[in-house]
């Protein structure tokens, strides 16, 4: 990149149009207003419903932190056992292979649908023919539950008698059992989650380059940037805030997916396709260890709360100036 078009890419994410730079506001002589009565009434208002709500979600939380410290059952909280549940569960062989499964599951939902979102959302900011009705066709996995969606996939490829594996027969003569095989099931439970998340990315994404001012744009053509010195010094900069905020929530709702799992594999075959939330379930209402259970719970908050603090340290850490 020569130095004439870098000098003008980084112009241009300041803020410098075709026809130079606007006024700025917020200058070191503004004055900063505090907070008005107006915010003040409103979070007075609003503080019986938070303080309802902090009693409706402690409670269960509080409740659930002594089950991780007992030998119980669902019916009692059992003897004082402290952190033994969680020794027990940290040097189980059948946790790190949750875990492990559980960080392939999260790693794969997050940045597959991210990347596939990505590019039908720049895909839709051209013109296309029959584009809403073509945005409308890419919300589907996403609007349409995950029973039926899983349900579908198994209809598809599960059984013999599945289209999918009618094809596959005629072309090579044997059937390829993809929920049956520990490592197709692991990659089709990822596909399936890519392809049910992705929307949600695409509409992410689509917000994040809608604002984007167009002016940034012209400026780089203007200096000679390329497409992909545009995207990459430009585009992904200032969407960048967008995509992390995707990034947290995608990573939660991977780590949480219970009913993807539950719903096309039930955790199988020989527990290759087991999450941790899948084996935390098993272990509460199949195996009745709610210390166990919940004590799997905990660990994986924790891991979750780590992860946001970071992509929430980097959100912040992004200045556009």
């Amino acid at each position: 990149m020569s130095t004439s078009v870098a000098t003008g890419i980084e112009q241009a994410r300041k803020g410098v149009g075709v026809a130079g730079a606007g006024p700025r506001s917020g200058g070191p002589g503004a004055k900063r207003r505090g907070p008005s009565r107006g915010a003040a009434t409103l979070v007075y208002f609003a503080l019986p419903s938070l303080i309802l709500l902090l009693l409706i979600n402690l409670y269960p939380l509080l409740y659930a932190g002594m089950q991780s410290l007992r030998q119980g059952n669902l019916l009692a909280l059992g003897p004082w056992i402290g952190f033994q549940n969680y020794v027990n569960v940290l040097t189980a062989g059948w946790f790190w292979d949750g875990a492990l499964f559980t960080l392939i599951f999260t790693v794969v939902g997050v940045f597959g649908s991210w990347v596939i979102g990505l590019l039908f959302a720049l895909l839709l900011r051209t013109k296309i023919p029959a584009g809403p009705a073509f945005k409308v066709l890419l919300l589907l996995p996403w609007v349409v539950p995950t029973v039926v969606s899983a349900t579908a996939w198994n209809w598809l490829m599960a059984t013999p008698q599945s289209p999918v594996q009618i094809l596959i027969f005629a072309m090579t003569g044997h059937y390829v059992y993809f929920l049956a095989d520990p490592t197709l099931a692991k990659i089709t439970v990822c596909l399936f989650k890519v392809w049910i998340s992705f929307p949600f990315m695409m509409m992410m994404m689509g917000s994040a380059l809608a604002s984007v001012d167009t002016n940034v744009y012209e400026a780089a053509k203007v200096d000679g940037a390329s497409a992909w010195q545009t995207f990459r010094s430009i585009t992904m900069p200032l969407i960048s805030r967008s995509t992390f905020i995707s990034w947290i929530l995608m990573t939660i709702w991977c780590v949480n997916d219970f009913p993807t799992i539950f719903l096309l594999t039930g955790g199988g075959p020989a527990n290759a396709t087991s999450t941790l939330i899948v084996t935390a379930y098993r272990t509460v209402f199949q195996n009745f260890d709610t210390g166990s259970g919940t004590a799997i719970a905990f660990l994986m908050t924790a891991v979750l709360v780590v992860v946001s603090v970071v992509l929430y340290r980097q959100i912040r850490k992004v200045n556009i100036e």
